[in-house]
């Protein structure tokens, strides 16, 4: 198992079928196809020269047709992490960033190759978070595995501090996963005043 099984929900609007890319924005074009192309062997599938110098948007195949795309803006602002990526990894640090801003990108790795993943990030020199096995815990992190986690994951940062994570479906979710209420904006001042 891969994935979770989500063939019973399907768009009734639209005929979405998956992302076709997702478009950050890197400091150096060379130094980002090194680290996707070189380091994570994601094939660079095009590359585009933006009218007018404005720059550079160059895209990667993740798989299953998914790709990842950056853009170079020779003018563009720096990096702002805390605000739009995160200052640091889950467990070493504070993971919130601001409204609209992406947070991480998790990369989908079949569970019976995950630990060999995990291995040749370490292999290849990358930085990483321990691996976290997510369950519904109140910690939400188990030190082993067993039925009740659901996701794999280990965490690492590209060049420009993205936040980045292989993650591993360990199992097929069910209607009682989903049973929160989804949280509003007039949640946060008692949210925030609970945890002072």
């Amino acid at each position: 198992m891969s994935k979770p099984d989500l063939t019973k929900k399907t768009n009734n609007e639209f005929p979405i079928r998956g992302v076709n890319h997702l478009a950050l924005v890197c400091k150096d074009m060379r130094r980002t196809v090194d680290f996707y192309s070189g380091l994570l062997g994601m094939p660079l599938i095009k590359t585009i020269e933006l009218p007018n110098n404005m720059g550079q948007h160059f895209f990667f195949d993740m798989g299953n047709g998914d790709s990842l795309a950056f853009f170079w803006f020779p003018n563009a602002p720096d990096a702002a992490p805390g605000v739009a990526s995160p200052a640091h990894m889950p467990g070493s640090g504070e993971l919130v960033t601001a409204h609209g801003s992406m947070n991480h990108i998790a990369f989908d790795i079949p569970e019976e190759h995950f630990d060999a993943a995990v291995a040749k990030l370490h292999e290849k020199g990358i930085a990483t978070s321990p691996v976290l096995n997510h369950d519904d815990s109140p910690a939400q992190i188990a030190r082993e595995m067993y039925p009740g986690v659901f996701v794999r994951s280990i965490y690492f940062m590209d060049p420009d501090g993205i936040l980045l994570e292989f993650a591993s479906w360990t199992r097929v979710f069910s209607e009682s996963d989903v049973r929160l209420r989804p949280a509003t904006a007039a949640d946060a001042e008692s949210r925030l005043a609970s945890v002072r």
